[in-house]
């Protein structure tokens, strides 16, 4: 059945456009609400936000749907994704819903749903939601309104939980760390984890007003926190997103370690600890050079789609506990149920601890390949141009230019009209020119294709 709002992480889309209007919001919270009930007699769900200003407006709204549905629920305030997780898990509850829009700008809001064991809403329940959503709302009855409360205590819940991600042996005194909270959900919770384990702690992004959420700052602007590292001599640099499930680093000279780097440090230190358990999973788009540097140490390495779903439904499917994506979405399933930045970037903190190394020395022996990611714009089904013998061709050709020194990845847009040419491999010359001879033979393939339907 295809999804009409339900994507790979929740709904998401522009305030005041639909999806995101508080009428809708009023009707999912209803209509999630609905398909709890028939499981729970007495359903409760846990909703959280980040700092975007229309964070309040959707609160009250999906609050109200879900009354309506005869469910009850506790709200949290601004609370890192992975937290609303944990939160669900430890309040018992049928369900948790976060508002927010991640690594977007405050412009942009959604919504992402778990289950009541801290995962990813399943396929069916959603498309159960989204069969209800084209239903009329019909109140329950005057008695069997769901009630609404305030839980003050969560941000301190979600900092136990965090300082019990690492052993009580370790601590980080002596460390020097830069924090950047993209104005965003973890604000508050993450500088007080790292402090709690004995780091001293900078902060930058600390100050939200509804509208900053990931403007210059964050996992997607790394420049001010490698200003910041480099002038005040820190150790490293934590740079989070807008509600805390991703993490990007800086190391002390100010180079950028991203998902695929931290993947690695964790990795290979539970390896020399013979605490890695199955093998370590990334997706289509992890470099190259993260699937060698892992074999060369050992490590069995597989793929998953794009999306930390998939990501999660690989590591549970091989019995494995590590995996990610370079964007720093980072699953330590043995620590969490989902993607968390603060427990992410922790593991790599310890593993500097352990090893008595920097950053720099833990990332250095794991060599990245020169990646390059064309969007060709397609005006038709880019799935359907991407199985096309034109654009078969056209890999195929790609790959024998490579010679088998690289890799070469087309992939259609989930979200846009467009295919994602992607090759990597040693020579960033090679790989520039690679990807461009595909993307052209792809144009070609999309006008060619245009105009015969013309």
């Amino acid at each position: 059945m295809t999804r009409k709002y339900f994507g790979t992480d929740g709904i998401r889309g522009r305030v005041a456009q639909p999806p995101m209007t508080p009428e809708f919001a009023l009707k999912l919270g209803w209509a999630a609400g609905r398909v709890l009930a028939e499981t729970s007699a007495h359903p409760l769900v846990v909703i959280g936000k980040d700092t975007r200003l229309s964070g309040y407006l959707f609160e009250s709204a999906l609050e109200a749907g879900f009354a309506a549905a005869g469910v009850s629920v506790a709200m949290v305030g601004p609370m890192p994704t992975p937290a609303v997780a944990y939160l669900t898990r430890t309040f018992r509850a049928s369900a948790g819903v976060v508002i927010s829009a991640s690594h977007n700008a405050y412009e942009d809001n959604g919504f992402k749903f778990f289950s009541g064991d801290g995962r990813k809403l399943p396929d069916d329940v959603e498309l159960r939601i989204e069969a209800l959503l084209d239903q009329p709302l019909a109140m329950v009855a005057p008695e069997a309104i769901g009630k609404a409360q305030r839980i003050d205590d969560a941000a301190g819940r979600y900092v136990e939980f965090c300082k019990r991600s690492v052993a009580l042996s370790v601590s980080l005194t002596g460390l020097k760390l830069v924090v950047d909270c993209a104005n965003g959900a973890a604000y508050r919770v993450a500088p007080e984890v790292f402090r709690e384990i004995g780091a001293s702690v900078q902060t930058l992004a600390t100050e939200p007003d509804g509208f900053n959420i990931n403007r210059d700052c964050g996992s997607t602007h790394l420049d001010r926190l490698r200003t910041e590292v480099l002038r005040s001599g820190a150790h490293a640099g934590v740079a989070l997103d807008g509600d805390g499930d991703r993490c990007l680093m800086v190391d002390r000279e100010g180079r950028t370690v991203d998902g695929d780097q931290l993947l690695y440090v964790i990795a290979r230190s539970r390896h020399e600890r013979q605490k890695l358990r199955g093998p370590v999973v990334g997706t289509l788009m992890s470099n190259l050079g993260l699937e060698r540097g892992l074999a060369q140490l050992g490590i069995p390495f597989e793929r998953a789609a794009v999306g930390d779903r998939y990501v999660l439904d690989k590591l549970e499917e091989l019995g494995g506990t590590i995996g990610g994506e370079s964007s720093g979405h980072i699953i330590c399933l043995d620590r969490s149920t989902t993607g968390d930045g603060i427990i992410s970037a922790l593991q790599v903190l310890m593993a500097m601890t352990h090893a008595g190394r920097s950053l720099a020395e833990l990332v250095a022996p794991m060599e990245k390949y020169p990646q390059v990611l064309i969007n060709v714009p397609v005006s038709g089904a880019a799935k359907a141009l991407v199985q096309s013998a034109a654009v078969q061709s056209a890999i195929r050709d790609g790959e024998k230019r490579l010679a088998g020194k690289g890799r070469l990845l087309l992939r259609p847009s989930g979200t846009e009209p467009l295919v994602r040419v992607m090759v990597e491999c040693a020579d960033a010359r090679e790989s520039r020119e690679t990807a461009e001879f595909v993307a052209a033979r792809v144009r070609e393939a999309a006008d060619g294709g245009k105009a015969r339907a013309t």
